[in-house]
């Protein structure tokens, strides 16, 4: 094994000493002016290439040069370099001027990015009317992305008059042309409530299932609430299931509780009330109330784990609080069977307890 690695040694040796060779020749014709070097010192340093190490500093030095001799895929490159801020400090002023510098040369992409700073108020006053102008503006070069941007513009009227129609064919002409998982879940949104397209829930299946098919979480939890209700989809419970646990397993907090429920009472899937309690769980500690009084339930008669008043009384204190009154009454019946210090032991816990935030965090505390 030695010998093959020292072998290997020698047969990229020759390879790096060019790759730093043309580094060297690349550097003296950026110095010398040469805008295309420059840029492609920047695409270097960035990446990485070339025998360079990536060092967002020498990347941004590369690109400034070139960017200010009017290089267009320069000047996009900077921009993106203090818009994204991961190799230098996020810049959104600098961002937004060389983004227009590109725009003012034709680069698409820069005018979309002029785009979302000025939708999500990245370094400027949020003003939706700008954002609208270059959303059109680059959703007539049909862009997929500006397409689904200027849709959702007009699905909440944000910078023009609120026009589900105008929405769905924006969303369609995105969904139609990249496959934008987002698009294809707006677009069966619509389609589901009938807002600006008359409603058809065979047509919201379909273009759920394109997005759940991609991973989209919300789309393949109402691709499963579709085939539980048999709205739009022959009712087929196994799919149903099916399609709730691929989003629950992304933390879909609805479809985890959904899941939990067809566990516990065994509609498509065989009764465990184990995996019941860890599913209302894992809705719980996101902090869905109709979880949290399930999981007190199951806590209350011992199904699927050990009997715990003070746990009980904790997740349905959580929901009471809520406002849920089934709770509340639930909470009354506990905490007659229950000491004084043990609600007062439960009552500490809803105190110091938080939802959790991603879904590692959440992983953890359901295991």
């Amino acid at each position: 094994m030695s010998r093959f690695l020292f072998l290997l040694a020698i047969l990229l040796a020759p390879s790096l000493r060019g790759q730093n060779a043309n580094l060297e020749e690349l550097k003296k014709k950026a110095t010398a002016g040469d805008r295309a070097s420059q840029y492609s010192l920047g695409e270097d340093f960035r990446l990485g290439l070339a025998g360079a190490m990536p060092d967002g500093k020498e990347a941004e030095r590369y690109y400034k040069m070139a960017a200010a001799q009017g290089m267009p895929e320069a000047q996009q490159a900077l921009a993106v370099l203090y818009f994204e801020g991961d190799m230098i400090a996020q810049n959104y002023p600098e961002a937004l001027r060389w983004f227009r510098a590109g725009a003012d040369n034709g680069l698409p992409e820069s005018k979309f990015y002029i785009g979302v700073i000025y939708d999500e108020g990245l370094g400027v006053p949020q003003d939706y009317k700008e954002a609208v102008k270059w959303y059109k503006i680059t959703a007539d070069l049909q862009m997929a992305d500006a397409q689904f941007n200027l849709g959702v513009m007009y699905a909440n009227g944000f910078g023009v008059e609120k026009n589900y129609a105008e929405a769905a064919r924006l969303y369609r002409l995105a969904a139609e042309q990249r496959g934008l998982p987002q698009a294809e879940f707006n677009l069966a949104v619509l389609y589901d409530a009938g807002l600006g397209v008359p409603q058809d829930h065979k047509a919201a299946a379909r273009w759920y299932r394109e997005a759940a098919d991609q991973g989209h979480a919300d789309a393949q939890f109402n691709v499963g609430v579709m085939y539980a209700s048999g709205q739009g989809v022959p009712q087929n419970l196994d799919e149903a299931a099916k399609w709730y646990r691929k989003a629950a397993d992304q933390n879909q907090l609805e479809a985890a509780y959904n899941l939990a429920v067809m566990y516990a009472e065994g509609q498509g899937v065989a009764q465990d009330f184990k995996e019941a309690v860890r599913l209302y769980r894992l809705a719980a500690e996101q902090g869905h109330a109709d979880a949290q009084f399930n999981l007190g339930g199951m806590y209350a008669t011992g199904r699927g784990t050990l009997r715990d008043d003070v746990a009980a009384y904790q997740w349905v204190a959580m929901a009471a609080a809520k406002g849920d009154q089934d709770a509340a009454r639930a909470l009354d019946r506990l905490s007659g069977r229950m000491t004084a210090s043990q609600v007062e032991t439960a009552k500490q816990r809803m105190a110091t307890w938080k939802p959790c935030k991603s879904k590692i965090e959440c992983d953890v505390r359901v295991k």
